[in-house]
């Protein structure tokens, strides 16, 4: 299953199915029970052409086209790129489902958060596997204390963190920025000390346990 929709957009639902079931040489009715919890969510539209359905609904498409002749191994690439929050919790609920049917799912992503609900996941980049184990082993390997800061002026602070001689690296993560220590201790007090100083206010530090992205970054600096 690619990542760019590749149904074809001038026929409707059913009848993309219908020709996708045809092309491997079975029928919508004989593999229905494998699809059915996903395409039941599009089935109400199935006369809707495939070039008028939202983006969730067209994933939903391409994987029972994917599906309907029983696969042993399904590979999806980048399969909810451009799907909005919702779309993107129930397609891998979906994807959990058929996991747990005996179906052996390759999924490329660019969400971590993502990653953490694979058995295995590899780290990859420019072509080369940085690593390839559990999420929670890798994350549990990370070797380095981790914490969490932000102030009222986050594009800033990104700055003055990176002219700090103690601190090593600086990633923003949503509201609040990932930093390590070359030291791999950090005093809180004297950081805000140096902080205020430098104007910022509502400053936040915790310590806080990596997560896959912090893995991913961490390995692309080494």
């Amino acid at each position: 299953m690619p990542q760019r929709f590749s149904l074809y957009q001038d026929l409707s639902v059913i009848e993309n199915l219908e020709f996708f079931a045809q092309v491997f040489g079975t029928t919508v009715e004989e593999n229905y029970d494998l699809i059915k919890d996903i395409y039941s969510q599009i089935e109400p539209f199935k006369n809707r052409l495939a070039g008028k359905l939202s983006g969730g609904m067209k994933q939903k498409l391409a994987l029972s086209c994917a599906l309907i002749h029983s696969p042993e191994v399904l590979i999806l690439d980048e399969p909810t790129t451009g799907v909005d929050a919702v779309s993107r919790k129930e397609f891998w609920e979906m994807l959990i489902r058929l996991k747990d049917k005996g179906i052996t799912i390759l999924v490329s992503t660019p969400y971590m958060d993502e990653a953490n609900l694979c058995d295995r996941v590899a780290l990859i980049q420019n072509g080369h596997i940085m690593r390839i184990d559990k999420p929670d082993k890798i994350t549990n390997d990370f070797g380095r204390k981790l914490w969490q800061i932000k102030t009222e002026n986050i594009y800033q602070l990104i700055n003055d963190l990176r002219q700090i001689d103690f601190i090593d690296t600086v990633y923003p993560f949503g509201e609040y920025l990932h930093i390590t220590s070359k030291i791999n201790q950090l005093d809180f007090q004297n950081l805000e000390s140096i902080l205020r100083s430098r104007n910022h206010v509502s400053i936040e530090i915790a310590e806080i346990n990596a997560n896959i992205e912090d893995c991913f970054m961490e390995l692309m600096n080494k």
